[in-house]
């Protein structure tokens, strides 16, 4: 009630316009708090007020319109965020940003709600959801990790290094508590109708200083433990690869660039094993080869195409180190239309000269987790246009992999998590639960034509190394090309869109200790989502008293 006369005290314009403002804050503050368009590593200071203009909107607009909010927050943010995506195609980035717009269409009022259920506590619950909405917006056919708090601290050695007990979602809660107390504290200044300066908001801060208290200990904590947590790596084993970077968008052009880009590629891994004649695997990228390898040599129906596949086995053949390839590999098999084909994957092959390259036998993992909508979309029984519309744009359907196949060369046993997929943990966790020490992730995000979107990808995989304590590389088509200690830290990266190669070391973690994270996966994820489910059934059970009993 008195939130209802505190807004009846302020004309409608004014209040829309404040309306306005947070809203304009708030889409701004999330995106320049990761990899942005503007400062492409991001400014993480703006992750910790990031949401306070959001929890401030919730609780000032009337429940007939924080509907409207969220929708609009959720389609500007992913538009500014994720600006990219219009390069791909104009669907693309209609799709991601709806689909967000929907989500925290549908959140917003859950937020109101719980800051209403709890009064003065609201600011606590409303950090609860929040916090599982960043966990619930990761699962399903749909998830999408882009934008996830904790990424924004990519670059934070010593905050990062939690991610090894709870993942991205433990450093996620820390970090979004801030808004919420922030804003809580704010509204409590409002409500009390003694004027908002420094001196109200100080007083108000002042009667919340336990649960500041408990965050300062919390916070230090955390940084202590990513000061004695990091380990140095140098007295292992080292493992020397070179990653092969060719500047190009392996899917256009047809079989005039695939033959283009097969020199590049072999003109690169040449230089590269010459610069550093101590190295013992060479990467390619993600599809960087498209004819079907193993398909085209054993039917030779398309013959430029088998000319290109003899060309790169008879290269692969007179090497003496393996090669880890991109290639969308196919297999007989039956289509979920019920027809008989090929059935295509995206997929790493593994090539050892002398052994399984001519006829080509390669080792193989297909893809289990494929970008939705772009690459994979299994409801097109249930929406036959929608389907149609993907396939006419710039997409290609696969069939999803099963197995976290794990390669080895001697002790070095890797998953190769291709491109999206290592933006997941639970991917990650997959390989080292399969016997993984290390990953080497294939991925494309040259067709982007973006340095923002090539770093937000970035932020996300030196995660999954912190998470289970073990080195990554990644060979890209355009970058961010590097190689990843088990800290999370950048060793060596290429420079972004050029013709180039890394050549570099990585640990052999002979015996894996499994971490918190590596054992227990998205756990605290798991139990914010539970407590959030558990506040709001309560906080229902409690507002009905209120209406029954006029309490």
């Amino acid at each position: 009630m008195q939130r209802s006369q505190n807004r009846r005290n302020v004309s409608f314009p004014c209040f829309f316009i404040q309306s306005v403002i947070l809203l304009a804050a708030g889409i701004l503050f999330f995106s320049l708090a990761q990899p942005n368009l503007f400062v492409v590593t991001g400014i993480p200071f703006f992750a910790y007020i990031a949401y306070v203009p959001i929890f401030l909107i919730v609780r000032m607009v009337p429940w007939k319109t924080v509907w409207l909010y969220g929708l609009v927050y959720g389609i500007g943010s992913y538009c500014l965020f994720t600006y990219w995506l219009a390069t791909f195609h104009p669907m693309g980035i209609l799709v991601i940003s709806f689909l967000y717009g929907i989500q925290l269409m549908l959140t917003f009022p859950v937020l109101k709600a719980v800051s209403v259920f709890f009064k003065k506590y609201g600011w606590i619950a409303q950090w609860i959801v929040w916090c599982a909405y960043e966990y619930l917006k990761t699962q399903g056919f749909a998830g999408f990790h882009y934008g996830v708090t904790a990424y924004s601290h990519w670059n934070m050695p010593l905050l990062r290094q939690c991610a090894d007990i709870g993942g991205v979602w433990l450093l996620t809660a820390v970090i979004t508590f801030t808004s919420a107390w922030i804003s809580g504290v704010i509204a409590e200044t409002v409500e009390q109708k003694n004027g908002v300066s420094f001196h109200t908001l100080f007083h108000t801060a002042k009667t919340h200083l336990v649960s500041a208290g408990i965050w300062c200990v919390i916070f230090i904590s955390l940084l202590v433990y990513g000061a004695v947590s990091q380990v140095d790596y140098s007295s292992h084993e080292q493992l020397h690869v070179a990653l092969i970077q060719q500047n190009s968008d392996p899917w256009k052009g047809g079989i005039t660039s695939y033959r283009r880009d097969l020199n590049t590629l072999m003109r690169l891994s040449d230089e590269a094993l010459k610069a550093a004649p101590q190295t013992q695997l060479v990467v390619w990228p993600e599809t960087a080869f498209i004819p079907r390898i193993t398909w085209h040599y054993r039917l030779r129906s398309d013959r430029e195409r088998f000319e290109l596949v003899d060309k790169l086995l008879t290269y692969l053949n007179s090497k003496s180190v393996p090669f880890v390839i991109g290639n969308d590999h196919a297999e007989e098999g039956y289509l979920r239309n019920g027809e008989f084909g090929a059935v295509d994957y995206n997929s790493v092959l593994f090539f050892s000269p002398g052994e399984n390259v001519l006829p080509p036998e390669p080792e193989i993992y297909k893809k289990m987790h494929l970008v939705p909508f772009t690459e994979y979309f299994p409801f097109e029984k249930l929406f036959p246009k929608i389907y149609e519309l993907l396939l006419n744009g710039d997409t290609h359907m696969w069939e999803p992999g099963k197995v976290p196949v794990v390669f080895s060369l001697g002790d070095f046993r890797f998953g190769t998590p291709i491109c999206f997929e290592d933006t997941f943990g639970y991917i990650a966790r997959r390989f080292v639960n399969n016997g993984a020490n290390a990953l080497v992730n294939l991925s494309n995000d040259a067709w982007s034509k973006s340095l923002a979107c090539q770093y937000q990808h970035l932020s996300m995989a030196v995660f999954r190394s912190v998470e289970n304590r073990i080195p990554s590389v990644r060979a890209t088509a355009s970058g961010q090309t590097c190689i990843i200690d088990p800290n999370g830290q950048v060793t060596a990266m290429a420079e972004p869109f050029q013709e180039t190669f890394v050549t570099g070391s990585v640990p052999v973690i002979k015996t894996i200790s499994k971490t918190l994270y590596t054992r227990w996966g998205d756990i605290i994820g798991v139990a914010f989502t539970v407590l959030a489910g558990i506040q709001c059934l309560v906080g229902c059970i409690l507002q009905i008293k209120r209406i029954t009993y006029g309490r």
